[in-house]
């Protein structure tokens, strides 16, 4: 058929999530959700929430989950910004920061979004290759950019690098605006949260998704200056002032207020962590250092595509990744004890 439109459509390569499995039985450890429920405080705020109050707009600046924010973190609410999740907070930050014609640095191996949001803004980038062994050089970084562009812990190794290291790139980068994507830090890393009276062009995003289990509510929010912050708000508030509807407004307020619900959540994903990198490195696995919520896995004598269809035959999901360096791991997120449990079992069966 002709479509003589056609030419003048957006052509890009978009991001493609986990695999959404819909049948019983299944062990979903593919898309680094929490095994655990959100805190039951978060229950209660949707118990007792006011569905009369639906028919009016939202708070706009959501005063309530800010606030919750900014007393967790010792910072004024001023310095939050909130949004439909980190990826939401994320794609402000490019359209928001990343303006100029010099390209920003990420590193080569990392989260697929960010090639993904270069293409969509038009933002020129460059990859900066990691160590052989998946760490970050702040030598690489040490050259004039558009903005630097670091999530730590990083995706999908899970290897998370000191503050020092941190706060030496943003040493080296006083010009641009450096974004620290601190999806993961719950899990056992150092956040940055610390550097931001020093550093006005730090910015921070964190998520609800991950240590909160509250995926399925989509809230991010960001940590940085004043005028990083009234940056992003003006941005956000040129097509859509309420990025965050009144429900996830009141839950993940709930949510963050609850942290011994949230701490102990996080000490057990990272108690099962520990236990089944041992117990997959006694299957021969060699496993990276990882300070996230899941674990990054290969096996020399198995290759990983095989054993990504192998386990998802039984049932059991992970994530497998067809790029150069990492097309012989998997990435493996921590379920409860139990399902490690089974999917250690099922490799077992697999390598024998």
């Amino acid at each position: 058929m002709n479509k003589p439109f056609a030419d003048k459509l957006r052509k890009i390569a978009s991001y493609v999530p986990g695999e959404q499995p819909q049948c019983a039985g299944r062990i979903k450890l593919n898309a680094n959700e929490n095994p655990y429920p959100p805190s039951p405080r978060v229950a209660a705020a949707l118990r007792d929430f006011d569905a009369a109050t639906l028919a009016f707009y939202p708070d706009a600046n959501a005063h309530r989950l800010k606030n919750a924010l900014a007393a967790q973190n010792g910072l004024k609410a001023s310095q939050v910004f909130v949004g439909n999740g980190s990826d939401d907070v994320l794609a402000l930050a490019f359209q928001s920061f990343f303006c100029s014609d010099q390209p920003i640095l990420y590193p080569d191996i990392t989260y697929s979004f960010y090639p993904v949001w270069c293409g969509l803004f038009r933002v020129p980038y460059e990859t900066v290759p990691l160590g052989a062994d998946f760490r970050v050089n702040p030598r690489a970084f040490d050259r004039r950019s558009g903005g630097v562009l670091l999530p730590n812990p990083n995706a999908p190794t899970g290897i998370g690098e000191p503050l020092a290291l941190l706060e030496d790139i943003l040493r080296h980068n006083a010009d641009c605006v450096v974004i620290i994507d601190e999806a993961y830090v719950d899990f056992g890393a150092e956040s940055a949260v610390s550097l931001l009276p020093k550093y006005e062009n730090l910015l921070i995003v964190q998520t609800a998704s991950k240590s909160r289990s509250l995926a399925g509510l989509r809230v991010g929010w960001a940590f940085g200056s004043e005028t990083l912050i009234g940056t992003l708000e003006a941005v956000k508030n040129s097509y859509n002032s309420y990025t965050l509807d009144a429900v996830a407004i009141e839950a993940a307020a709930a949510s963050v207020e609850d942290d011994a619900y949230f701490r102990k959540t996080c000490k057990q994903v990272m108690d099962t962590r520990e236990a089944s990198a041992e117990a997959l490195r006694a299957l021969g696995f060699s496993i990276l250092p990882s300070q996230a919520n899941f674990l990054f896995a290969t096996h020399p004598q198995k290759n990983a595509a095989e054993l990504f269809e192998a386990l998802r035959a039984q049932n059991i999901f992970v994530r497998y990744f067809d790029l150069p360096r990492i097309d012989n791991y998997l990435r493996i997120t921590v379920g409860t004890d139990a399902q490690m449990a089974r999917l250690t079992d099922a490799l077992k069966t697999i390598l024998s």
